[in-house]
């Protein structure tokens, strides 16, 4: 809500990652569910960014026990994302899924998640402190390491470690079937995954390489590969023109 207008929003953050860092064309979509053909999407767009968001996905998605009643839930996100990334990756549509786009990519291969990481033995705490300024909000938190020959030691040019943020309550609990994790915490939370077997570019991770991207060397990796890939699609869609990647209402 905006006042009391529901509203479709997304963080300038990610539409400046989308314009500057992939070289595309930003287009908000919106979360309608049903309301909007699946196929209508993917056939107008090149690309498609899952954003972060202070919701989380309705654990019934993934079979998971109620969640506390307190918690930030957007069902009509969840209604959109899902189905949508679902076809997306069938279709050969590149994907980046960002934060909550990794929950949701990790539930759509069958996957569950952890509700409150911090409160599960043997992990860490990876929420920030709201209180804090951005600039120390979004400061690299932990290092993660990278899965040998995996897409994301690739884009990070064969190192085997790097550093990242941490601003999420939850994470990846059982990995899904057909996903393989491309990083790992230290306390062994997967950080970021790839599709198995897929078409077109497909990422989830679980930092926000968005945040401030032209000054990190694996994030304007990350954006660069995706704009890339993006290009690749548009190219093969008659009488194409300028790339287009849909980021996702936040």
């Amino acid at each position: 809500m905006i006042g009391a207008h529901p509203s479709h929003v997304v963080g300038e953050k990610y539409i400046a990652a989308i314009v500057d860092g992939s070289q595309a064309l930003a287009m908000l979509l919106p979360a309608l569910g049903e309301r909007q053909s699946v196929e209508d999407v993917l056939a107008t767009i090149d690309g498609l960014l899952l954003t972060g968001s202070y919701s989380n996905v309705e654990p019934h998605r993934y079979g998971g026990k109620p969640s506390a009643p307190d918690t930030p839930r957007d069902a009509a996100r969840d209604a959109t994302t899902l189905p949508l990334l679902r076809a997306a990756i069938v279709a050969g549509v590149p994907v980046l899924a960002i934060c909550r786009g990794l929950q949701e990519m990790n539930v759509v291969f069958g996957g569950t998640l952890h509700q409150s990481v911090h409160a599960v033995a043997g992990l860490n705490d990876h929420r920030e402190n709201s209180q804090d300024d951005l600039d120390v909000q979004y400061a690299p938190s932990h290092a993660i390491t990278l899965t040998q020959g995996g897409l994301l030691q690739r884009l990070a040019g064969g190192t085997n470690e790097a550093r990242v943020n941490s601003l999420h309550g939850q994470g990846i609990a059982r990995l899904g079937a057909g996903l393989m994790a491309e990083a790992i915490a230290p306390d062994g939370l997967i950080e970021a995954v790839s599709v198995t077997g897929a078409r077109a570019f497909a990422l989830g991770v679980q930092w926000h390489p968005e945040w401030k991207h032209a000054d990190d060397a694996l994030s304007r990796a990350i954006f660069r590969a995706f704009g890339d890939a993006c290009r690749v699609r548009m190219r093969g869609k008659p009488g194409y023109g300028a790339v287009s990647a849909a980021v996702t209402h936040a």
